[in-house]
This record gives C-alpha cells, structure tokens and sequence, in this order.
C-alpha cells in the first residue's frame, strides 16, 4: 500500500511539473510570437495596456480626450477563453488589460504610452498598488515595429525619473479577451465600492493632477 501511495506521489508530482513546464514554454512562445496588428475601424484604433486592475486603467483611459471608450478584458497570456476566476489563479498567463479605442487624429499611440507610464508605478512587479500577483503585472502590447520603437523610447525617457528598473513588460499583441460583462465601467457603476473609493479613484485624481492638458472637458 506504501509503494502504491508513494508511487501515486510520485506520478503526481511528475505530471505537475510537465504542466508547468508546458504552461512555462507556452507563454515563452507567446512572448516570442509575431505581433497581430488591428484593422482601424471608422477612423478609430486600438490599443492595448495592463498595469493593474483594470477597474482603474479602463478609468483613466477613458478620461483622455481622444478615447472612445476602453474595454476591461484580458490579454498576454497562452490560454484560451479566460475568466476572471482563472486568470487570478496566476496560471493562465494573463493579466487584467484593457482595450483603449481612440481617434488618432485626437491623441496619438506616443500619447496613450505616455498615460500608461505615467499612471502607475512602471517598476513595481508583479502587481500594482495593493494588487499583488501576475495577473496585475504591467504589460504594454504593440501591434508593429513602429509602436514598439514609440514604447520603447518612452520607456527609455521614463527610466530616468527612477532609481530601480522599469518591469513593465514589453509583449506583442496577440489576442485580447473581452471581460465579463459587470466589470464594464466599474468605477463610474460603482463609485461607491470601498475599492473604487480607495484605490481606483485616488489613483485617477492622481492621473489628472499630472496629465490636465490630455483630459477630456468633463473629465476636469
């Protein structure tokens, strides 16, 4: 019966470490894959960020004149069809990101970059504020050559107001998974959510303080 028992430790262990040396070369793969570049549709593009929970980075994007609207969803990650309880159990590969569709004629992609940076902490791991974990990591996904030399020369300017390196990752864009319908406009459905109230909305008020020139009228 011992034999058996250690035997079916044994196959257990064994099966879970080729799960995570899977999920670990999936995700390789996914970093290392060519980028998929949206169609604009009506004048109007999309771009991609994750650098928290996307409560407060919908939020902020959405205040910036030139944003249509920003989608909460998923992104960066090597499974398919991700849900809010499986991205948070980290082993997805996802992060919460958020899709910012928005009027290049009104605020350029250099622009939506500089927001992203200057919105949160870019060298805080593996999370954002008190949100801790993988699926709140900062990614920033480009869709071609010419948006990730944009990202990375802001990335390079924005280094020098810090003393510890930038961890926002740097990903192409593969696939973005809208996110379940309640967490749309979260913070302007729930204001007074004790979240909201005390991480979403402090870190807006921050944004705004910083960026006044790129908000929209009714966002002053």
């Amino acid at each position: 019966m011992r034999t058996l028992l250690l035997s079916g430790i044994f196959i257990f262990l064994f099966a879970c470490g080729n799960n995570a040396q899977d999920s670990k070369k999936a995700q390789e793969a996914v970093a290392n894959a060519e980028p998929v570049e949206v169609q604009s549709q009506d004048g109007l593009e999309r771009a991609y960020f994750a650098s928290g929970c996307f409560w407060c980075v919908e939020a902020i994007y959405e205040s910036v004149e030139g944003v249509k609207e920003a989608v909460s969803g998923y992104a960066g990650g090597h499974t398919k069809n991700p849900t809010y309880e499986s991205s948070n159990t980290g082993n997805t590969g996802h992060a919460e990101s958020v899709e910012v569709i928005y009027d290049p004629e009104k605020v350029s992609f250099k622009n939506l970059v500089q927001v992203y940076f200057g919105s949160q902490d870019p060298t805080q791991v593996n999370g954002q504020g008190p949100d801790i974990g993988s699926q709140y990591r900062s990614i920033i996904f480009y869709q071609n050559e010419k948006q990730k030399n944009i990202i990375e020369e802001v990335k390079t300017e924005v280094a020098k107001d810090y003393n510890k390196p930038i961890a926002a990752e740097i990903m192409p864009f593969q696939k973005f998974w809208k996110a379940e319908d309640y967490h749309q406009n979260y913070e302007k459905n729930h204001p007074n959510n004790p979240y909201i109230r005390n991480v979403s909305i402090p870190r807006l008020n921050k944004f705004k303080r910083k960026f006044p020139e790129l908000l929209k009228e009714e966002a002053h």
